[in-house]
């Protein structure tokens, strides 16, 4: 998953990111209004970690900008302001969701995983492929009754065509969501990770749960063998 930190404190911005980091996000960040506005118009985003106070405008104003475009990226406003007004306005405006500072790294990640589940395909906390099961908030994934030895980057490659399954997801889309923007587009590692995914799928399940769809990309489904 791709976030947008929009934070003009240097500690708070750089906190956010290894929190987010750690728990397998891929984390773009802006310091102002027009560098925030300028990152949601060139990359696809998740949700938008946005602050309120910003040093060329306001939180409010870029949420407006962004919803007269017609971007629908969840956003979730962290202020320290936490006035009943300034959360009714926010909400008006078309936030998803608020949370004060100082922020409960816990609580973020809740909020941030319930957001982008609404605006996904899984409405549910658990989700469930075939025989696949996976449990986003605790990093588990398991075939049948046997649990997957994924790394962090496997875990969130699977996460990431859970999400958006039966949809076909290219390699552009796995590498800016997992790896960054910035990533070389030619590299093979996508293919790589799906390998070792397959590999480690096809260990317990009959299905075949990842296919390949030539000059695209891949789709995550249960398809029989």
């Amino acid at each position: 998953m791709k976030i947008l930190i929009i934070e003009d404190d240097q500690i708070l911005a750089a906190d956010l990111r290894k929190i987010l980091l750690k728990n397998g996000f891929v984390v773009d960040t802006a310091a102002s209004k027009e560098n925030g506005l300028e990152k949601t118009e060139l990359n696809e985003y998740d949700c938008v970690v946005l602050d309120i106070n910003l040093p060329d405008g306001s939180g409010f104003d870029l949420l407006s900008d962004l919803r007269k475009t017609k971007n629908k990226t969840p956003v979730i406003f962290v202020t320290a302001r936490g006035q009943t007004e300034d959360r009714v306005k926010g909400l008006n405006l078309g936030a998803d969701d608020y949370v004060p500072k100082p922020v409960n790294s816990g609580e973020l990640m809740a909020r941030l995983r319930a957001v982008i589940r609404r605006n996904s395909n899984s409405a549910l906390p658990v989700i469930t492929i075939g025989d696949l099961v996976i449990k986003p908030a605790q990093h588990f994934a398991a075939v049948g009754n046997k649990v997957l030895n994924l790394t962090t980057k496997e875990f969130a490659v699977l996460e990431f065509l859970a999400i958006h399954s039966g949809q076909a997801i290219t390699r552009t889309m796995l590498m800016e969501h997992i790896w960054g923007s910035d990533f070389e587009t030619f590299s093979n590692v996508t293919d790589v990770y799906i390998r070792n995914l397959r590999r480690k799928l096809e260990k317990y399940s009959k299905l075949n749960l990842i296919k390949t769809i030539r000059g695209t990309g891949y789709i995550l489904g249960a398809n029989e063998n």
